[in-house]
C-alpha cells in the first residue's frame, strides 16, 4: 500500500476517527488505526467494538492495500510533521510489516499489523432512516447531554432516550436528579422509533459535526446499532439494551409559583454565586422568591453572597436550595431571553420549560438550612 496526503487532511482524518480509540485494552489490535485503500479511496477505520468510526481522507493512492498502525505513535507523528505532503507506504519484510511515513527530509520507519487481524464496522442497510441538518442535531445533543449519568450502575441512565414521532424528535437524558428534554421539528415525517443510544456515541458525534443547517446527518437503526452518516463519516454505535424510564410520569402541570426572569441576569448571578464554593463541595444556593423579586444567598467557608434579580411572579412566595450547577447547566443550553420556572414546594422538582414544550428540565431541590 503507498498513498500521499497532505498533512493537514491526515491530522483531520485522525482527529475524528482517533475518538473511537479505547484508551486502554486488553485487545491491542483495538489500540490501532486501520487505513483501507482497497476501493480507491483512503479510509481511516477505528473501533472499540462500542463505537466504530470511519471517515474518508482525501489524497493520491499510488498502491491499493491495507494496514493496522498503532494510532497514537500514527497520529503523534503525524502532527509533528512539517505542513506539507505525506507519503505513506506500508511493506512486508521477513513476516514483518513496516511503514514508511516521509514528508520533505523527514522519514519514519515503524511496525504496523495485518489488517486481517482488524474489526470492520458493523454492516448497516441504509434503509428507513430519518434526515436532519448537522447543526440541529449538534445542538439537541448539546442542550441535554450533560444529564446523562456517569455512574454505571443503571447503563440505561449512560445514554439517552432518542425517540421519533412523525416529523417529532425528541431526546431525553437523566441522572436522578435532573431531567433534560428536547423536541426539535423534523423536515418530514417518519415511522416511530425508540432507541437509547449511549451517552459517549452522542458526545463524539457532537465533536464531529458542524453548525452547517445545509449539511444533513441520516440516521439509521437496526436492533442493536445505530449508524450516524454525514459527508465523508460514518459512525456506528451499539445501542443500550433495556426499558427507558416512563419520564411522561414524572412530568407534572401543577404548580404553586410560576416566575418569569432573564435567563442571562439569572446566569450571571448564580455564576458569580458559585464563586464562594470550591471545587467538589456540595453548597447549594438557596433562591427566595417574592413579589417583584428573586433574592438569592449563598454560605460557604469563602464567604457569603447576596443578591436579588427582577422577576415577574404569579402564585405563593417560596424559598427553594439548588444545586447551582444543575441551574448554570440548564441555562447555558437555553437561548430564550426570558424563562419561565414552575415550583410547588421546597421538595418537589422545578420546571423550566417554553410555552409548546420544545425543550423541558427538571431539577430537584436539596435540603438547606436557612442562611441569615
Amino acid at each position: 500500500m503507498k498513498f500521499v496526503c497532505s498533512k493537514s487532511n491526515l491530522v483531520s482524518g485522525l482527529q475524528i476517527v482517533s475518538k473511537a480509540v479505547p484508551a486502554k485494552t486488553t485487545m491491542s489490535i483495538l489500540q490501532c488505526i486501520l487505513i483501507d485503500t482497497t476501493e480507491g479511496v483512503i479510509k481511516f477505520i477505528a473501533n472499540d467494538m462500542e463505537l466504530g468510526i470511519e471517515t474518508i481522507v482525501e489524497g493520491n493512492i499510488l498502491d491499493r492495500g491495507y494496514i493496522a498502525i498503532d494510532a497514537k505513535i500514527f497520529f503523534d507523528i503525524i502532527r509533528k510533521l512539517p505542513d506539507n505532503d505525506v507519503t505513506i507506504e506500508s511493506q512486508n519484510s521477513e513476516g514483518n510489516i513496516k511503514v514508511t511515513i516521509s514528508c520533505e527530509k523527514a522519514k519514519f520507519t515503524i511496525l504496523g499489523r495485518s489488517g486481517d487481524d482488524f474489526s470492520y464496522l458493523p454492516s448497516i442497510e441504509r434503509i428507513d432512516g430519518i434526515h436532519v441538518s448537522q447543526y440541529t442535531l449538534r445542538n439537541i445533543i448539546l442542550q441535554t447531554i450533560f444529564s446523562i449519568s456517569e455512574n454505571d450502575t443503571n447503563k440505561v441512565m449512560s445514554g439517552e432516550l432518542f425517540e421519533v414521532d412523525g416529523n417529532m424528535l425528541k431526546m431525553v437524558s437523566l441522572d436522578g436528579h435532573r431531567i433534560s428534554i428536547r423536541k426539535v421539528e423534523l423536515a418530514q415525517s417518519y415511522g416511530y422509533k425508540k432507541v437509547i443510544v449511549p451517552g459517549k456515541a452522542l458526545s463524539e458525534v457532537s465533536k464531529i459535526l458542524t453548525d452547517s443547517t445545509e449539511s444533513v446527518v441520516s440516521i439509521f437503526f437496526t436492533d442493536k446499532h445505530v449508524l450516524f452518516e454525514f459527508e465523508k463519516t460514518v459512525v456506528v454505535s451499539r445501542l443500550l439494551e433495556g426499558e427507558y424510564f416512563n419520564i411522561d410520569q414524572m412530568l407534572s402541570s401543577d404548580y404553586e409559583t410560576k416566575l418569569t426572569i432573564n435567563r442571562r441576569e439569572f446566569l450571571d448571578c448564580i455564576d458569580r454565586a458559585t464563586l464562594l464554593v470550591k471545587e467538589g463541595d456540595k453548597r447549594p444556593v438557596i433562591i427566595s422568591i417574592e413579589n417583584g423579586f428573586l433574592e438569592m444567598k449563598i454560605n460557604s467557608a469563602v464567604g457569603s453572597m447576596d443578591e436579588k434579580v427582577d422577576i415577574e411572579k404569579q402564585g405563593k412566595d417560596l424559598k427553594i436550595g439548588f444545586n447551582p450547577k444543575f441551574l448554570i447547566d440548564a441555562l447555558r443550553a437555553i437561548d430564550d431571553d426570558n424563562i419561565d420556572m414552575y415550583l410547588v414546594n421546597p421538595k418537589a422538582p422545578c420546571f423550566i420549560k417554553d410555552s409548546d414544550a420544545s425543550y423541558t428540565y427538571l431539577i430537584l431541590p436539596v435540603n438547606f438550612t436557612t442562611v441569615d
